[in-house]
């Protein structure tokens, strides 16, 4: 997903205060949700260095990506797994650091189960999150190098390929300030803007479940319409009159 100077930027990034509230924020939704979906196999999808997964009770999980730190190394949209096989994917800031953000949609698409599970975090591009990374001086720094997809364009992605929206939400709405001090400060905007502003968090959230399309066979009626009236018309009762 990353070069080696890219994933470095982005480990030195998430050691700083504004990296740290962000996990921070993360971490706590991400072993929220995981505990209460159930099943045998799930994965992470990107950012090696973080277990996201570590509330889940699957019996077996693990994480792909190529970054140094993922039990397999594999391409986000080139995943070496058997189709229908996993209860629950992850995808944490995955779509927008890679290229072909749809294409790796298609493979989760693939990889799950009918009923199975995939949870999405994301940098949200109308916010002050999104602002700052217009003003970036440097494409290069983690995380303004991303690219930051409308919340509406993945819901739209997800429903192209029969996914159903089960949930979501908003958070980090502190501005991205570098300082320790300015951050902790602005604390309290994380109620405020849940309650006043929902939709201008820095992150979204967003879990949907896959359904298998069936085809409903519809039978058509072959006869002529007047045929079926013929056949449901009343037979005239003939009375056999006697000898008397």
């Amino acid at each position: 997903m990353f070069d080696s100077a890219l994933q470095q930027n982005m480990q030195q990034w998430f050691e700083t205060a504004l990296g740290q509230y962000v996990l921070e924020q993360e971490q706590r939704y991400f072993d929220r949700v995981v505990a209460d979906v159930f099943g045998y196999n799930a994965t992470q999808i990107g950012f090696a260095g973080f277990d996201f997964l570590r509330n889940n009770r699957m019996p077996f999980k693990f994480v792909l990506g190529v970054e140094k730190g993922a039990s397999a190394s594999a391409y986000p949209g080139f995943l070496p797994i058997r189709s229908n096989s996993l209860d629950l994917v992850l995808l944490p800031h995955t779509l927008e650091f890679n290229s072909y953000p749809l294409q790796i949609f298609h493979e989760v698409q693939r990889v799950l189960i009918d009923e199975g599970r995939v949870i999405i975090s994301g940098f949200n591009p109308f916010s002050l999150w999104g602002i700052r990374r217009r003003m970036a001086k440097s494409r290069m720094d983690f995380p303004w190098h991303g690219r930051f997809i409308d919340l509406s364009r993945v819901k739209d992605w997800l429903e192209l390929l029969d996914f159903e929206i089960v949930a979501g939400q908003f958070g980090c709405y502190v501005p991205p300030c570098t300082g320790e001090k300015w951050l902790s400060r602005l604390r309290f905007m994380e109620a405020a803007g849940d309650r006043w502003w929902p939709v201008a968090g820095g992150v979204y959230f967003l879990q949907a479940v896959k359904h298998e399309c069936g085809m409903h066979i519809i039978k058509p009626h072959w006869e002529n319409p007047s045929a079926r009236e013929r056949r449901a018309a009343a037979v005239p009762q003939i009375e056999l009159g006697g000898d008397g």
